[in-house]
C-alpha cells in the first residue's frame, strides 16, 4: 500500500519564509510549487526547485489568481480567456526555472481560492482546463474530488489526480471548511497522522459533524506554511510507515 504525499511550497517572498521548505523536501514526494501569483519570487523559487530536484521530489505547478496581498484567497472575477492565459503563463515561467534543475512540471494544482472555486464555478473551471493543457496535454491536475472540474478535466482528456487534506476540515458534502469559519484547519500532530492513515487505508476522511466522507484520493496535502507543519508531517511519516504505507509519488 501507498500514498503521494505533497506539500505547498516555493511561497517565500523577498527572503521572508512561510514554510521550512527544506525540511518538507526531505519528506514528501510531491512538491506543489508557487509561481509568484499569490506568493514566492523568482529567486527563492530557484531554490526550492533545486531542493526538490535533489530529493527527487515531484513538481507541481501551483497555480493562483494573481493576487499576492491576500495570498491567493480571495476570488477575483476573471473573464475566461485572462485567467486561462494567465494560469498558462504560471506553467510556463515555472517549468522555465525548473528546467536548469534538470526538473519538469508534471502536474498542476490550483491554489486557495482558485482550488475552491473551481469545485463549483464552471466557468473558470474549463477556463484552468483550458489553459493548462495548452501548455501540455500531457500535464496531470491535482483537483478535489467531487468538483466540477474533475469533470471538466477528464473530458479534456486530462489525468486527474483526486487529493485531500491532511490538516483541512471537510463539510458533510466533501467541500472544504473556510478558513473563516471554526474547525477549518487541524493543528494536532496525531489527528492529522490518523487522517492521512484513514484516507491512506479507507479512502475516506471524517468531517465535522463525525460522517464519514468518501474521497479515494490518490494524494495527501499537508500545508508547509501551517505552523507546526514540520512536526505535523513528521508525525504523518512515522504513521504510515509503522502501518507499512509508502510514501510515493503518483506520477
Amino acid at each position: 500500500m501507498h500514498i503521494d504525499l505533497n506539500a505547498d511550497l516555493g511561497e517565500t517572498t523577498a527572503g521572508n519564509p512561510v514554510a521550512d521548505d527544506a525540511a518538507m523536501l526531505e519528506m514528501v514526494s510531491s512538491a506543489n510549487v508557487a509561481t509568484g501569483f499569490h506568493a514566492g519570487d523568482p529567486h527563492s523559487i530557484a531554490g526550492t526547485l533545486k531542493n526538490a530536484a535533489a530529493h527527487g521530489v515531484t513538481l507541481g505547478a501551483h497555480v493562483a489568481y494573481n493576487d499576492p496581498a491576500g495570498f491567493g484567497r480571495r476570488f477575483i472575477d476573471y473573464a475566461p480567456a485572462e485567467l486561462a492565459d494567465e494560469t498558462l503563463y504560471q506553467i510556463g515561467a515555472l517549468d522555465a526555472l525548473a528546467r536548469v534543475h534538470g526538473m519538469r512540471v508534471r502536474y498542476v494544482k490550483p491554489h486557495g481560492a482558485l482550488y475552491n472555486t473551481i469545485v463549483h464555478h464552471e466557468t473558470h473551471a474549463k477556463a484552468v482546463i483550458d489553459g493548462i493543457k495548452a501548455f501540455s496535454p500531457d500535464l496531470a491536475v491535482m483537483l478535489l474530488p467531487g468538483g466540477v472540474a474533475v469533470d471538466i478535466a477528464e473530458k479534456a482528456g486530462l489525468r486527474v489526480i483526486r487529493e485531500a487534506f491532511a490538516d483541512r476540515g471537510y463539510n458533510p458534502d466533501g467541500t472544504l471548511v473556510s478558513r473563516r469559519e471554526p474547525g477549518a484547519v487541524m493543528h494536532d500532530p496525531e489527528a492529522v497522522a490518523k487522517r492521512v492513515l484513514q484516507v491512506a487505508s479507507t479512502g475516506s476522511v471524517t468531517a465535522i459533524d463525525g460522517t464519514e466522507v468518501k474521497v479515494q484520493a490518490e494524494s495527501v496535502c499537508v500545508h508547509g506554511d501551517s505552523p507546526g507543519s514540520v512536526e505535523l508531517t513528521r508525525s504523518v511519516v512515522h504513521k504510515l510507515a509503522d502501518e507499512g504505507i509508502r510514501i510515493e509519488a503518483v506520477l
